[in-house]
């Protein structure tokens, strides 16, 4: 018995050591258990904003390696195969596309609160302008788009369009957070400390596609400033290279009265266009040919119901700053006339020095009581509306309503959560109206951009604030030395 049992011992030993060996060998085939699911989420509200402004109540919607897979309600999910996924119980959430901020000046933080109480062209040639001279730097617009980035994030942004000097800082720094951007090819006819005229602007901007293409979450506009401070040639050099690159256009259009009559007028005025031709500005880019559906129109206050038409046929889209043009007085953006003709109207901040926050929510409710009060009509753009104007329509207007802007399978996983139980959000009758009238970017809790979280339970996880701020403020103090003796002299 004491033989039999010690050959069996000896097997099993024999046995485990070829096992062990057999296992180890490289030839052996590994077989891992994927979870179907990286993560899973469950909300009080799914907000789709699909074709059909679909609500989902008690939703979930399941994320595979960046991408939407499954939406769905609660009692859907029980035939989902959740095993090994990080699932979110928002049982008070609600779960909605992130916004698109689809005008901005990141870095322009650093001016936030240069300048108040001025009309654009004050603003600009007394302030903006003389302040970038003195200050701006590739440190600078880093550490300051850095800032901007976790403002947005907590704001619930998931996705800026940028128009800045050193694009490249801004295309790094998006890397760096997670976040999603554009950054803009900038092209202006004066020099900075980026680049030396209008032909370098177009080179480095050049470069710059090529240095980052196909990278993920990264994506780019070509950005001539305007027409009264880029030349037709240069513009028509900017719209070619967009086109080669299948990119939007991206310029300030019609942003003041005195941008237009100063073009009407022709040569000489202070913001005419660059242009033989005594006309206003739109109409010269019709006849220069860069008005098409690449064209991203920012601002858009001073139109005539025929310019809204012609626009209109176009394909272009237009991006209202509602804050920022009450700021700097610069009119008010006919948004009803234009989704009534047809054309796609998106929302933007303006970059903080005119805002003077990045701040979307805001943006929403603003956009919807301005243009009731324009209109003198209370149904004009209703909440819905509004919504779509801060996710889809700034997706298309960008050239990427098939990939984000909207919670659809296939869709990439770019969404936010937003706290319904907060004293500002209760009682809640209608969610696309809460979302526009009542909230604050402040009951914002969660974000993903491509299913990465970027906020957890109101806590930026790529960003060290405590860093961010520390080297901001250092930079900001040189800024605020370099306008006092920019004052004095």
């Amino acid at each position: 018995h004491a033989a039999q049992e010690a050959n069996k011992a000896l097997v099993e030993k024999s046995v485990e050591s070829v096992l062990q060996v057999l296992t180890n060998s490289p030839l052996y085939p590994k077989f891992e258990i994927q979870p179907e699911f990286d993560t899973v989420i469950f909300a009080k509200y799914i907000v789709t904003v699909d074709s059909q402004d679909g609500i989902i109540e008690d939703g979930a919607l399941a994320v595979k390696d960046g991408v939407i897979r499954k939406i769905g309600t609660r009692n859907d999910a029980k035939f989902w195969n959740t095993v090994g996924a990080n699932v979110v119980n928002k049982p008070e959430g609600i779960l909605m596309p992130g916004l698109i901020n689809s005008h901005t000046h990141a870095s322009m933080v650093y001016l936030r609160g240069c300048g108040d109480d001025l009309p654009l062209e004050k603003w600009l040639t007394e302030k903006i302008w003389p302040a970038e001279i003195a200050c701006v730097s590739g440190k600078m617009v880093k550490e300051s788009t850095v800032l901007a980035i976790a403002e947005m994030i907590k704001g619930g942004t998931t996705c800026f369009n940028d128009m800045y000097f050193f694009p490249e800082e801004v295309t790094d720094q998006v890397i760096a957070t997670g976040m999603r951007g554009f950054s803009g090819c900038i092209i202006i006819e004066f020099p900075s400390a980026y680049a030396s005229d209008a032909a370098d602007y177009l080179a480095k901007g050049k470069a710059m596609l090529d240095k980052y293409a196909g990278i993920d979450r990264v994506h780019f506009t070509v950005s001539p400033h305007s027409p009264y401070a880029v030349s037709e040639d240069h513009l028509k050099e900017g719209h070619a290279l967009a086109k080669q690159y299948n990119i939007p256009f991206h310029i300030h259009l019609h942003e003041t009265k005195k941008e237009v009559d100063d073009s009407e007028a022709g040569a000489g005025g202070q913001f005419a266009h660059n242009s033989e031709n005594k006309c206003r500005p739109l109409e010269n880019l019709l006849n220069i040919g860069v008005l098409d559906e690449s064209v991203v129109a920012v601002h858009m206050t001073q139109l005539t119901d025929e310019e809204i038409e012609k626009f209109s046929k176009t394909g272009a889209s237009v991006v209202h700053c509602p804050a920022s043009n009450l700021k700097l007085a610069s009119g008010f953006c006919p948004v009803g006339k234009l989704l009534k003709a047809g054309v796609n109207v998106a929302l933007g901040t303006d970059g903080a020095a005119s805002n003077n926050s990045l701040n979307m929510f805001s943006e929403m409710r603003l956009a919807s009581l301005l243009a009731k009060g324009v209109a003198s009509d209370a149904e004009c753009l209703p909440a819905k509306d509004a919504i779509r104007m801060a996710t889809i329509n700034g997706a298309a207007a960008l050239g990427v309503a098939d990939k984000i802007g909207s919670l659809e399978v296939g869709k990439l996983a770019d969404m936010i959560i937003v706290d319904t139980s907060s004293v500002n959000m209760i009682p809640l009758f209608d969610v696309l109206s809460h979302l526009v009238y009542c909230c604050e970017r402040t009951n914002v809790t969660d974000v993903w951009v491509q299913g990465k979280r970027l906020l957890e339970n109101r806590q930026l996880r790529t960003i060290d604030v405590v860093d961010v701020k520390k080297k901001c403020l250092e930079t900001f103090e040189i800024v605020k030395q370099a306008l006092e003796q920019q004052s004095k002299a």
